[in-house]
């Protein structure tokens, strides 16, 4: 079997189990967050933490429940790193410096998942367990929570309520990325990932010398990493490690873990609004921006000009022989347009183009289909655009899903989209004015401006992969990366929240002849070009500079 062939059949595949996965689990979602219902656990959860589950929320209220959860996950993470030398579990490792103790703390929190450290050689298994694991879990069900309350502004009217935080919050963890989280390491561990406490090894090697190999809890915290769209490794190789994903088989599995709940929560979307043709439109809508980004990485690594990529049969430096060109060119594609970060290859080793598709990816701000909750919410803020530039052509007061687009649902539609842009440019461009900050780079010219560029992209969208090459573990860019993951998850969740209890609040509009039918292929094929134009071409000159230059140069 050709690399080719075989790159296309993992891919179908994939797509069949997410095919299979998506009814069901979508629906089982939509259940979980429109309940009324609590659970035994969960009541003890809601006691423990002081919490009414039953109360309803205004979008200010929502938001400093978010904030506040998310301010406290940070200090706990943060004294966690600090104090790591005196505690029980630490390997012998030291307590991790306090610059670099702010960027991991924000970064799982955030759900970015940055490493800017080797996770095997820094952090023990108390750290890695009751530090990391936990926020995997935590920043997940943050981002589907606010997922379902933008929802719950397009399905509700005359009242400014959206749920409750903190019910929203447990159910999420508890109902739904626990169980798939304990099956997914269930899988892991069967098909060779490691999971246990043990210490340090001493390893000999082939050619002589020794290395030293720690095991720990991976299997569990690699089905979270990838179910919740996390991405931080348990090693420094991360997901191209064989103690994280042993085997062609897991290396699909975990592609699947990935985008199995961010393309599902489209039907959780179109059951909660009352039309899952709704779903229907916005699952098109990423379901062709993947495979279109699939297909395009996929011929930049397998048919890339010279003479030994087209005798080796594609550009194999920087992957994993286990894996070939299709199944690291279909794992880079889905980490990158989701906010995960997990990596089975090196991008910076990819072609300039394929580079280039990577960062790409993570600058469409993620909605392909994005991360746990935060693809959604972003793509419906794409669909509000797509709906309001259909209103300018036509005259007509644009509406989505029966509420009107005014000026101020808009305003808060732009400054979510303005954003992250804003942050990626900004501290990309005070990187290469200042002196220090290029003290990190390793490669000079468009390869070099091409890592300082991903970082900040990764970063500024919560994604946490890295281009390789850069030095990331000093003070500017643990600093500077951590204030881009704080601003750029955070922010873009006060103008969500804000359209969700704007929108909420207004009475439904009827349908008329004159409605544009948001759930036909045109508003698809309108949305994908919106996105590509609106956000994409914001990144253009940026891109020209980097990838595509070194890409057309090559």
């Amino acid at each position: 079997m050709g690399p080719v062939l075989a790159g296309f059949l993992q891919l179908l595949a994939l797509i069949g189990a997410l095919a299979l996965a998506y009814v069901p689990l979508g629906n089982y979602m939509a259940r979980v967050y429109s309940s009324d219902k609590h659970l035994r656990v969960e009541k003890w959860i809601y006691k423990g933490i002081g919490a009414n589950p039953d109360t309803e929320m205004t979008w200010p209220a929502y938001l400093r429940g978010v904030l506040a959860f998310s301010a406290v996950g940070v200090l706990f993470l943060y004294l966690l790193q600090r104090l790591q030398g005196i505690l029980p579990g630490s390997l012998g490792f030291d307590s991790v410096n306090p610059a670099q103790s702010f960027n991991t703390a924000v970064s799982f929190v955030t759900n970015t998942n940055w490493q800017s450290y080797y996770g095997e050689q820094t952090m023990g298994h108390l750290v890695q367990t009751a530090g990391l694991a936990v926020q995997n879990f935590l920043s997940a069900a943050v981002g589907i929570a606010v997922a379902v309350a933008l929802v719950r502004g397009f399905a509700r009217s005359r009242t400014g309520e959206l749920g409750n935080f903190w019910a929203d919050l447990v159910r999420g963890t508890v109902r739904i990325l626990v169980p798939g989280a304990t099956i997914a390491a269930v899988v892991l561990v069967a098909c060779g990932a490691i999971q246990n406490f043990s210490g340090i090894h001493e390893v000999g090697q082939f050619m002589g010398g020794s290395q030293q190999w720690n095991g720990g809890a991976v299997a569990s915290q690699e089905a979270i990493k990838e179910l919740g769209t996390n991405g931080g490794g348990y090693f420094n190789a991360n997901s191209a490690h064989p103690f994280e994903n042993p085997t062609p088989f897991s290396n699909i599995f975990e592609i699947f873990l990935i985008l199995v709940i961010p393309f599902s929560l489209t039907r959780t979307f179109g059951v909660m609004v009352g039309s899952v043709k709704q779903g229907y439109a916005i699952l098109a809508t990423m379901a062709a921006i993947w495979v279109g980004f699939v297909a395009l990485m996929m011929w930049t690594e397998f048919a890339h000009h010279g003479t030994a990529l087209q005798t080796a049969g594609g550009a194999y430096e920087g992957k994993e022989v286990r894996f070939g060109v299709g199944g690291s060119s279909i794992f880079a594609v889905s980490t990158t347009l989701t906010s995960t970060g997990a990596v089975d290859s090196f991008h910076s080793s990819f072609t300039g183009l394929g580079g280039g598709i990577t960062i790409l990816g993570m600058q469409l701000g993620e909605i392909a289909p994005g991360g746990t909750g935060s693809g959604l919410y972003g793509m419906l803020i794409m669909a509000v655009i797509a709906v309001f530039i259909a209103g300018l052509m036509v005259g007509r007061t644009p509406e989505y899903l029966g509420k009107k687009i005014g000026s101020r649902e808009i305003k808060f539609a732009a400054c979510y989209i303005l954003i992250t842009p804003a942050l990626v440019l900004t501290f990309t461009a005070a990187s290469m004015a200042l002196s220090t900050p290029q003290h990190s780079m390793l490669n000079s010219g468009a390869h070099g401006f091409s890592e300082v560029l991903y970082a900040f992209s990764s970063a500024a969208n919560n994604n946490g992969s890295a281009f390789a090459g850069l030095n990331a573990n000093t003070d500017w860019f643990n600093t500077m990366t951590g204030l881009a993951m704080l601003l750029g998850r955070f922010l873009p969740m006060v103008f969500v929240l804000a359209l969700a209890g704007s929108l909420a609040e207004q009475k439904p509009v009827p349908e008329t002849a004159g409605t544009l039918r948001t759930e036909k292929p045109l508003f698809t094929g309108l949305l994908v070009g919106a996105i590509l134009i609106v956000t994409g071409l914001t990144y253009f000159p940026a891109l020209a500079l980097g990838p595509l230059a070194e890409g057309l140069a090559s």
